[in-house]
C-alpha cells in the first residue's frame, strides 16, 4: 500500500532575479544538484589556483607574516659571513695553540697565515677541534709546571710576529701594495667614513693632524710592534688611550696633501723596521 501525500523528489532548481516593481524577470539560472556541486568545486579550485599564483609569482607574498623578505635574506647572508669569519678565527687560534706549544718546547714556529690560506675548512672539522681541546689541556699542564718553578718570569718567551693573530684594520681593496724601497706600506681603498680598527691590543702613542698625512693615529703594541693609520676623516681615540684588537680607532677619509681619494694608508713596523702587512693580515 503506497503512502499518501508524499512529495515528489526535487531534481531541478532555478534562481531568478525579478524587478520588484514591474515583476519583470531580469535574470534566471537553472541547475541541478549535480550541476551545483560541480560549480562549487570548480569555483573553489579556481580561487585556490588564483591565490597560489598571487602568492608564488607576485610581490604580495612578502606581506604574509613570517615570509622572508629582502631584509631577512640580507640578514641571513650577513650571518653566514659572520659565521665564516668566526670559523676562520677558530682555525687561526688552533694553529696559534700549536705554535705556542712548539715555542715552549723549543721548536721552530709554523707560519699561521700560510697554513690558514692553504687549509680548507673540511680538513679542520670536529676531529681537529677535539684534538685542539686535548692539546690545550696538555699545554695548560705544562704551563702550570713551568710556573711552579718560577721559570715563566726568568725565561720569558716572546711569540714571533708570524705566530700572532692580527685583526684586519679595514675591509676594502688593497689599491697599492708594499714595496720595501718605494712604498713601504699599503693603501686600502674603502668608502668614506668606513670604520678603521686596531690590529692588536695596544696604546695610542700619537693621534693628531699632519699636513701631508692628515689625521693620523699611531698605536704601540707588545713585542715591539707599531701600527700607523693615516689620511683619516676623523680620529676616535686620543694619545694615551688603551685599545683592544678590533676596536674602532678612526674613520676612513681623504685628508692631507699626499692623497687622491678616500683610503687608508696603513703601516706595520716590527722591531724598528717596516714589514709587509699582507704577509700577516688577510685583507
Amino acid at each position: 500500500m503506497s503512502k499518501q501525500g508524499r512529495s515528489p523528489k526535487v531534481e531541478h532548481f532555478r534562481i531568478s532575479l525579478i524587478d520588484d516593481m514591474t515583476h519583470k524577470q531580469l535574470w534566471v539560472m537553472r541547475f541541478t544538484r549535480t550541476g551545483l556541486f560541480v560549480i562549487v568545486i570548480s569555483a573553489i579550485t579556481v580561487v585556490m589556483a588564483v591565490s597560489f599564483s598571487i602568492v608564488a609569482f607576485t610581490p604580495l607574498r612578502t606581506f604574509i607574516p613570517g615570509y622572508p623578505d629582502a631584509h631577512t635574506k640580507r640578514e641571513a647572508i650577513n650571518n653566514a659571513i659572520r659565521i665564516d669569519s668566526l670559523q676562520n678565527v677558530i682555525y687561526t687560534w688552533m694553529f696559534y695553540t700549536d705554535n705556542l706549544k712548539n715555542i715552549m718546547e723549543g721548536a721552530d714556529p709554523v707560519k699561521i697565515d700560510s697554513i690558514v690560506r692553504n687549509t680548507s675548512r673540511s680538513e679542520a672539522g670536529a676531529t681537529a677541534r677535539a684534538s685542539v681541546a686535548g692539546q690545550d689541556s696538555v699545554l695548560r699542564e705544562e704551563v702550570r709546571k713551568t710556573e711552579q718553578f718560577g721559570l715563566s718570569k726568568t725565561a720569558e718567551r716572546k711569540l714571533p710576529i708570524e705566530g700572532m693573530h692580527f685583526f684586519t684594520p679595514l675591509k676594502g681593496v688593497v689599491s697599492q701594495g708594499y714595496d720595501p724601497l718605494l712604498h713601504p706600506y699599503i693603501d686600502i681603498t674603502a668608502p668614506a667614513n668606513s670604520v678603521v680598527m686596531s690590529v692588536l691590543d695596544g696604546t695610542v702613542i700619537n693621534a693628531g693632524w699632519s699636513d701631508d698625512s692628515g689625521y693620523t693615529i699611531q698605536i704601540q703594541h707588545s713585542d715591539d710592534i707599531v701600527s700607523i693609520y693615516k689620511h683619516n676623516q676623523k680620529l676616535l681615540k686620543k694619545t694615551g688611550d688603551k685599545v683592544t684588537a678590533g676596536s674602532p680607532v678612526a674613520l676612513v677619509g681623504n685628508t692631507g696633501a699626499l692623497t687622491t681619494g678616500d683610503h687608508l694608508h696603513f703601516e706595520l713596523w716590527y722591531r724598528g723596521e717596516a714589514v709587509d702587512p699582507t704577509k700577516y693580515i688577510n685583507f
